[in-house]
């Protein structure tokens, strides 16, 4: 067996060792997995006691000579370093060219520095190095993972500054992309689920950037040429818009002198400005489409306040309450498990950079919409004024404080933290402080924060099915009737 292949079955039988110590240490009894009242088996307390270490992560943070903030945390349990370069170069920077950040990003492994996309592929592959790229909203990423070995890492970098110096973006690569997302978007015409979720996006959010559809659409794509990627790249993709985040079994000095490659090998440039502040809907909006289907599928939601407001703890909390925690969670209680209604519903809070949208989304059958909707409705009219109670919390307290041992599991889990700290200007220890002002949320101010920042009067709703549904309360409740929370 190769040097290389030995390694690499090494590195591969390491991992999933740890993958089982840790599944095997943080799993819920099977025999209690996903009824009502489950909860995380942990409490913060009991992850302190027995985690001392494990929450003080030790961040490192620079600036490079060319402008890239960079995070770094050295980790030894495996002979690996993952790399995450994160660039304020999502979908809301399209402009009026729908799809350009994805395209822009999709291509960069498709040719480079003259390069074609197999010689990308086949080199890192030889080296057991694993390169990536994605595109959302607010941001782009580009990703290395590889054995900390000088014999790997050092070419495996070589590699990637190429292809950050030098993107090809070459035609028939291009061609070839834009025709695949191309079939994407038609086949998305044939399910309901991505055309409600784009119609929720652009109800909600209206002319703001974030409503731009992220994949494009059928006439936009054709319209993205090769030079706007070029020009796409040189404005977003520059190292003063990159934060490089570094986990892995490097000591600081190879992990700064790894951060300084990568940052020169960028495009000069500065921060992209920042995007306008989205705003909840004046008024309620609603938007059908028209789909012949046995299910309707609705998903309602307005815009709350980022994570960088003093009571964004208290919402995240309450959403858990409400709509996030699976089964044990009102909405799957009152809507699903007693009455049947939907065959799934939760709710969710993204914070993004500028937005932070609350949003519900459920699937029922055409029968049951008028009622599921209205239901959810009255729930979350309920909920605002009412707020949980000191059981729920409880409950949710220690779901969501056993689940943060997760968060730093694995290399990857750490170095997505790093990424989101800093892409947000968060405090680098923004997760303990997170951990510590979750523990510390009361039912009251879970309530006070509802009634200020989320406002059921203003609600956006988009859905699909055979017809529009229309808000009526179950037949077993009437308008004078309040469901137990």
């Amino acid at each position: 067996m190769s040097n290389t292949r030995y390694a690499i079955t090494m590195v591969a039988v390491l991992s999933l060792i740890v993958l089982v110590i840790v599944v095997a240490s943080r799993c819920v009894d099977n025999d209690n997995a996903g009824t009502a009242t489950d909860t995380f088996p942990v409490s913060l307390a009991e992850v302190e006691a027995a985690e001392p270490g494990r929450r003080e992560l030790n961040i490192q943070h620079w600036q490079t000579d060319a402008g890239s903030r960079v995070l770094y945390v050295q980790t030894d349990q495996l002979p690996m370093v993952d790399v995450r370069l994160v660039f304020n170069a999502g979908s809301a920077r399209d402009g009026d060219k729908a799809g350009l950040a994805s395209l822009t990003n999709a291509l960069l492994d498709q040719g480079a520095d003259g390069l074609g996309v197999d010689e990308i592929a086949t080199g890192f592959e030889n080296l057991g190095a694993r390169f990536g790229s994605s595109s959302h909203r607010d941001m782009a990423l580009v990703t290395l993972t590889s054995l900390n070995d000088a014999e790997f890492l050092e070419p495996a970098l070589a590699l990637t500054e190429r292809i950050l110096r030098a993107p090809d973006f070459p035609e028939d690569a291009l061609s070839r992309v834009r025709t695949r997302m191309q079939q994407g978007l038609l086949m998305q015409q044939q399910v309901p689920g991505p055309q409600v979720s784009r119609a929720f996006q652009e109800t909600l959010f209206g002319d703001h950037p974030y409503g731009i559809p992220s994949s494009g659409t059928l006439e936009s794509l054709p319209q993205v040429q090769r030079d706007d990627l070029r020009d796409f790249y040189q404005r977003y993709y520059t190292a003063g818009n990159a934060v490089i985040a570094i986990v892995g079994a490097l000591d600081e000095d190879e992990a700064r002198a790894l951060a300084r490659r990568l940052s020169e090998a960028l495009p000069e440039g500065e921060r992209a400005s920042p995007l306008p502040q989205a705003h909840p809907p004046a008024e309620p909006v609603s938007r059908h489409i028209t789909f012949n289907s046995t299910q309707t599928h609705i998903q309602i939601g307005t815009q709350v306040i980022g994570r960088d407001h003093e009571d964004y703890v208290a919402l995240y909390v309450g959403n858990h309450v409400f709509g996030g925690g699976g089964f044990s969670a009102i909405l799957m209680d009152q809507v699903r498990q007693r009455r049947g209604l939907v065959y799934g519903i939760s709710s969710s809070i993204t914070p993004m950079a500028a937005a932070a949208p609350f949003q519900i989304g459920l699937q029922t059958g055409n029968d049951n919409a008028d009622e599921a909707l209205g239901l959810t409705l009255s729930l979350l009219e309920q909920f605002v004024e009412e707020g949980p109670t000191d059981e729920q919390v409880r409950q949710a307290i220690d779901y969501l404080t056993g689940s943060f041992a997760m968060s730093t599991a694995s290399n990857s889990a750490i170095v997505g933290q790093l990424g989101s700290i800093g892409f947000y200007d968060l405090p680098l220890d923004y997760m303990d402080q997170f951990q510590r002002d979750i523990a510390a949320v009361t039912p009251e101010q879970i309530r006070d924060a509802l009634r200020r920042h989320l406002d059921p009067t203003r609600l956006a709703i988009a859905s699909i099915g055979p017809r529009a549904p229309e808000a009526r309360l179950p037949d077993d409740m009437d308008d004078d009737t309040e469901v137990s929370l």
